[in-house]
């Protein structure tokens, strides 16, 4: 018998669920930084074995949108929602429900199995545990509830287990090799979104969308362009830096993770367009891979 099924992560935004799905997979897939709003997109992470094969979903932190792109990004959530068949819903040490009430009321009508992780539970004591677990089970009473620290991978083990059980008999979805659905160019702008999320504030990180315009690959070396998209001229000042240090402290931390992911030398050239509001324009949305309705 073989088993096969799409377990998708759903929560709030830094909860750790792109930290659980990379310690499922073994690799970092979803960038991960302590800022909101981190995943922008639907990721698969696929593990397989000889009889069985999980294709783990790392979705966007629930929000309220507010503009095109948000939007965007709750829709992916909704199609986590509609092809599970088993959702983790993820939460932390001192949550209460999902940012929108009507993704959380979706939770209970869910026909497939929900189990309910309480994350971070390191970073506190037993009692507070306990009053979290009595919490939750009454919120949420159809849900298996497990104690984790994605981080430091306490219980995770568990939890994969258990998701093993529940797995619907099916034959594989994707190649057995296969860890991602996403071409490797994604993986690039990830990477570079990633070190703009950490080395810059405030709105900036948010104003961003990269492109890979050119990957050329060869034995030795992997080439890299790619442009940085911000939407305001005084973004691009602030992305490039006094002198252009600021963009090459980027780049130099995006070439070593790139080096990692790809296990070979990379030579990146950044470059910074301004293209205005292209949070709010449908068919530059579309470009960067965004469904709209």
């Amino acid at each position: 018998m073989h088993k096969a099924g799409f377990v998708n992560i759903i929560g709030n935004p830094n909860v750790g669920k792109s930290t659980l799905m990379n310690a499922f997979v073994g690799e970092k897939l979803s960038i991960i930084t302590s800022k909101a709003q981190t995943t922008r997109h639907r990721i698969f992470g696929i593990v397989s074995g000889d009889d069985f094969q999980v294709v783990f979903s790392d979705t966007p932190g629930i929000i309220k949108p507010s503009y095109a792109l948000q939007s965007s990004m709750m829709d992916f959530v909704k199609s986590a929602f509609e092809d599970a068949d088993i959702l983790l819903y993820m939460v932390e040490i001192g949550e209460k429900e999902l940012k929108d009430e009507v993704f959380f009321k979706r939770i209970n009508q869910l026909e497939v199995p929900v189990l309910l992780l309480i994350n971070k539970v390191d970073t506190t004591e037993q009692s507070v545990l306990e009053e979290q677990v009595a919490y939750w089970k009454a919120k949420v009473p159809r849900a298996e509830i497990y104690l984790i620290s994605a981080l430091r991978h306490f219980q995770t083990e568990e939890v994969f287990n258990r998701i093993l059980e529940l797995l619907p008999e099916s034959e594989a979805f994707f190649p057995k090799d296969q860890l991602t659905d996403k071409p490797e160019r994604f993986f690039v702008n990830e990477i570079i979104r990633e070190k703009i999320l950490l080395n810059y504030k405030k709105e900036i990180p948010y104003s961003v969308e990269v492109e890979t315009e050119s990957f050329a690959d060869s034995e030795q070396i992997l080439h890299i362009r790619a442009v940085i998209m911000v939407e305001r001229d005084s973004q691009k000042g602030i992305i490039i830096g006094h002198k252009g240090e600021a963009l090459k402290r980027v780049g130099m931390a995006a070439r070593t993770d790139l080096e990692k992911f790809f296990g070979k030398q990379v030579h990146i050239e950044l470059f910074v367009k301004v293209n205005k509001d292209w949070r709010s324009n449908a068919r530059q949305l579309r470009r960067f891979g965004y469904d709209l309705n």
